[in-house]
């Protein structure tokens, strides 16, 4: 879908679309083709329910005046509410309601609303920023597709008084909507497609936009002393990587954000295998990397003012004569030791040698991870919430306020001395698994929290977040994107300026 900003002219033909604020409301351009259409805009608002309010859509095919076009009254809502992630959803149900009417091409006519603190370039700017991210759709393996199932809209012209404005406040949200469709696609790949080697080969295509990448081999982890990351992919015939991305955008002497990955590319679960049923979704446990990788991208591509540090541990954790086995013992690159009681609990594991690694080369001022780490966190919380541990609670709030301004919600959970005392008993320093079946999230983290080394550290645990099998306001069923809008304004807020 091509988009394009100018100023406003009301158009004759193909899709028109014009805001109706609560009540029934109408903008200049909805006043305007009123008028031209004989009261026909006038008459559809308040018929058959339809008010303006938040997310109503009503469609008017032919209208007197206009007859080679087709008007789409938007609804806003109250004015007060309209802030840029509302914005964004009625962006959204716009081009919703332009699919659903095959419309090959639109005009945004875009207004300003009393009670909203919105300019009309930022106004505009998240219209837009909404419809572009509802676009996406991953096809490219539809080889015999009806056209009339394809999505007809090819343009989007949104018409705003200072169309330059809202253009420039456009291009920053145009990057961090590129970072999130990089993230949509490699998590929407299959395993034999994106693997350790093929996801550091999209790594290495940040260089373009100015991100130091190194990826480092087995004989490199090796050395390192990576034995918790080496022993999840030692059963594979593909060989594991991690994936260094450094942006600088910020002066030398500013510390970096380091934000760390979990890249499993696809998860039998080892020899303490998965069921068949539902393993062909493991193809996304490589979610957390994929967030990192699009937000790195989407920092990069607006030229993000801060130092910024991704890693990624890529692996494939695969049954053979080579599979780690339950009750194996591994050496982390921090030197503490790991009991393998199940080999499905192995993105801790990656983790704990990506963490360290992070923290010792790098000395952070923060650090996050994000990994689909296990499905305790969404008994807890379902399908909306990220779960969010942390041991820093200035860090945990700044997380949380950049998840209500873009929508990527987060909910803190507990860690505590408790819960870490059962990963303790074993012949080793820990076991990747608590001694019992209860909190398995927050286990799973206090293991993680292990190979912090006492850097303000938070654990975002996605596994329901990453994925969804609905649509959402924002996206389409599939690969979400989740984490990339979130880390982007985390660093927009707290590290730039």
């Amino acid at each position: 879908m091509k988009l394009t900003f100018a100023e406003p002219k009301l158009p004759s033909k193909d899709a028109i679309v014009v805001s109706v604020a609560a009540g029934g409301t109408l903008g200049a351009s909805g006043k305007a083709l009123d008028k031209t259409t004989k009261g026909a805009v006038s008459r559809a608002v308040g018929h058959d329910g339809f008010s303006g309010k938040a997310g109503e859509t009503r469609m008017l095919f032919a209208p007197t005046g206009l007859e080679e076009a087709t008007i789409l009254l938007l609804g806003f809502g109250e004015g007060k509410a309209l802030d840029a992630l509302a914005a964004r959803k009625a962006g959204a149900n716009a081009w919703q309601a332009l699919i659903a009417a095959k419309a090959g091409a639109a005009t945004l006519m875009v207004d300003g609303i009393t009670g909203c603190k919105l300019s009309l370039a930022e106004l505009a700017a998240n219209l837009a920023f909404g419809a572009r991210l509802r676009s996406y759709r991953f096809d490219r393996y539809l080889t015999k597709e009806p056209a009339d199932k394809k999505p007809s809209l090819e343009k989007l012209a949104v018409m705003v008084k200072g169309g330059a404005a809202a253009r420039k406040a456009y291009a920053p949200l145009e990057a961090v909507a590129d970072g999130v469709d990089v993230t949509r696609d490699l998590v929407s790949e299959p395993g034999n497609i994106v693997y350790p080697k093929t996801l550091a080969d999209e790594c290495r295509k940040l260089s373009k936009l100015g991100v130091k990448v190194e990826v480092l081999n087995e004989k490199q982890l090796e050395k390192l002393g990576m034995g918790a990351l080496l022993g999840v992919g030692q059963g594979s015939a593909r060989e594991s990587h991690l994936v260094v991305m450094q942006w600088s955008g910020a002066a030398k002497s500013k510390k970096p954000v380091a934000l760390v990955g979990k890249g499993v590319t696809f998860d039998t679960g080892g020899i303490s295998i998965k069921p068949s049923a539902g393993m062909e979704e493991m193809k996304w446990d490589m979610g957390g990397a994929g967030a990192v990788v699009g937000t790195m991208h989407a920092l990069a591509a607006r030229k993000a003012k801060a130092n910024v540090v991704g890693v990624v541990g890529l692996v494939e954790n695969m049954p053979s004569g080579t599979a780690q086995r339950p009750g194996d013992i591994v050496t982390t690159m921090s030197g503490q030791t790991i009991e393998v009681l199940n080999t499905d609990a192995e993105g801790r594991l990656v983790l704990a040698d990506a963490l360290w690694y992070a923290q010792d080369r790098f000395k952070p001022q923060v650090m996050i991870d994000l990994a689909t780490l296990t499905g305790a966190i969404m008994v807890a919380l379902g399908f909306e919430n990220a779960g969010l541990f942390a041991n820093d609670d200035k860090l945990a709030q700044n997380l949380i306020a950049a998840g209500e301004t873009t929508g990527e919600a987060v909910w803190r959970m507990p860690l505590g001395e408790v819960y870490d005392k059962q990963l303790d008993g074993g012949p080793a320093d820990m076991a990747n698994i608590s001694s019992g079946r209860w909190g398995g999230a927050i286990t799973a983290a206090q293991l993680l929290q292990r190979f912090t080394n006492k850097v303000p550290w938070a654990h975002l645990d996605i596994a329901g977040t990453a994925w969804s099998n609905k649509p959402k306001p924002l996206m389409a069923k599939g690969a979400t994107g989740f984490g990339v809008q979130l880390l982007d304004r985390f660093v927009q807020d707290n590290y730039e300026g």
